[in-house]
C-alpha cells in the first residue's frame, strides 16, 4: 500500500521503522512545524522530522490540515491508508476521507480506557495492572474510532512512564504492520468500542508533579514513575526544588489514622531517617524512601552521594 506517516514525537519513530521494515511504501511524513526551544529559542527538529532527514524521506509540515492547500497536498500524494501515531495535530473530515481506505492510528492504551493526551502517564497514576497498544481506525471524535486490533501488556511495579513508552513504541509498531497486512488481504474486522470503562487521560501539567506528602506513598511513588522522564515529581527541600527520580516504599511503616494522637505519627513531609539506603519520608498514609534526587541545577544523585553533600534535618521537606 502507499502510506503516508503523521507523527511528531519518539515514540513515533518507532512505528515509523516497522513501516519501513515491511512491504509497504512510505511515500511521505508528515510532522508539526519545527519550534523555538530551549534558552536560546532555537528551532527545535522533531524527532520524526530528524529520523526522516536522516532516511532521505519527504517530509511536509503544515501548521495546519484544515485548510485547502494542506488537503490539496495530500490528496496529491494519492494514499491508500494514513498512519498517525502521536502527531499533535487534528485531522479534519475533508483530511481524513482522502486515503482510499482511511487513517489508522496507534493509541498507548487498551481503548475505550485512556482517551487522550497522555494515556501512559496517567495509567501508572492510576495505578492500572496492564496496559498496551490499540489500532483503530480514525474518526471525528477523540480516540473513538473502532478497533482493528489490541495488544496487552503488564505495568511493572517499578515502572517508570520512560520504559513503559519504550516497551509499548515497538509493540505498536509491530502490531500495525500486522493489522495494515490484515487491512491490505482484505481480512481486518473492526469493532465499536466499548461504552463501558471510557476515561480520559489530560494532557500532563508540570504543576502535577509538585508532591504532596499528606497523600499516601504509594500514591506519591506512582507520582514518581508515571513523571520520570518528565516533569519529575519535585518537592521542596529548605524552600529551594528538589526532584526526585527514584523511590521506593518503606516496609513495615504503619500507616497513621485520624483516630490516632497527633504526635503518635510522625508529621507528612518529615524526614524520619537518612542513611546511604535512601532517605525515609513520612507520608499522609506509610512512608516513602527517596533513593535518587537532584537539586536544581545539579546532577540526579544517588542518596547515599546527595547526603554526603546535603544535611537533611528532620523538618526540610514541605508540602504545597
Amino acid at each position: 500500500m502507499r502510506l503516508g506517516f503523521a507523527g511528531t514525537p519518539q515514540f513515533s519513530v518507532a512505528a515509523l521503522d516497522a513501516l519501513l521494515r515491511s512491504r509497504h511504501r512510505v511515500i511521505a511524513v508528515l510532522t508539526q512545524p519545527d519550534r523555538p526551544a530551549g534558552r536560546g529559542q532555537t528551532l527545535h527538529l522533531s524527532a520524526v522530522k530528524q529520523h526522516a532527514i536522516d532516511l532521505g524521506l519527504d517530509v511536509l509540515q503544515p501548521a495546519s490540515l484544515k485548510t485547502p492547500d494542506a488537503a490539496a497536498a495530500l490528496d496529491r500524494l494519492e494514499l491508500d491508508a494514513l498512519v498517525v501515531v502521536a502527531y499533535g495535530l487534528i485531522l479534519p473530515a475533508a483530511v481524513l476521507a482522502l486515503p482510499k481506505l482511511g487513517c489508522f492510528n496507534i493509541h498507548a492504551s487498551l481503548l475505550p480506557r485512556w482517551r487522550g493526551a497522555a494515556p501512559i502517564q496517567r495509567a501508572i497514576l492510576a495505578g492500572d495492572a496492564n496496559t498496551g497498544v490499540t489500532i483503530m481506525r480514525m474518526g471525528a471524535g477523540l480516540d473513538t474510532g473502532p478497533v482493528l486490533a489490541a495488544r496487552e501488556v503488564p505495568i511493572g511495579e517499578r515502572e517508570t512512564a520512560g520504559s513503559l513508552h519504550d516497551r509499548l513504541a515497538p509493540l505498536g509498531g509491530e502490531l500495525l504492520v500486522d493489522t495494515l497486512d490484515a487491512i491490505a488481504a482484505g481480512r481486518a474486522h473492526e469493532q465499536a468500542q466499548s461504552p463501558v470503562g471510557i476515561t480520559y487521560a489530560e494532557k500532563i501539567t508540570k504543576a502535577e508533579a509538585l508532591i504532596d506528602w499528606r497523600e499516601a506513598a504509594a500514591n506519591i511513588l506512582r507520582r514518581v514513575r508515571a513523571f520520570d522522564p518528565w516533569p519529575i515529581a519535585e518537592t521542596r527541600m529548605n524552600g529551594a526544588q528538589l526532584r526526585v527520580w527514584d523511590a521506593e516504599l518503606v516496609t513495615g511503616m504503619a500507616a497513621a489514622t485520624p483516630s490516632e494522637a497527633k504526635d503518635a505519627a510522625p508529621r507528612p513531609g518529615s524526614v524520619v531517617a537518612a542513611s546511604s539506603a535512601g532517605i525515609d519520608v513520612a507520608c499522609g498514609q506509610g512512608a516513602l524512601r527517596l533513593l535518587r534526587l537532584q537539586l536544581a541545577g545539579r546532577k540526579p544523585l544517588a542518596a547515599a552521594d546527595f547526603l554526603k553533600s546535603q544535611r537533611v534535618a528532620p523538618s526540610s521537606f514541605a508540602s504545597p
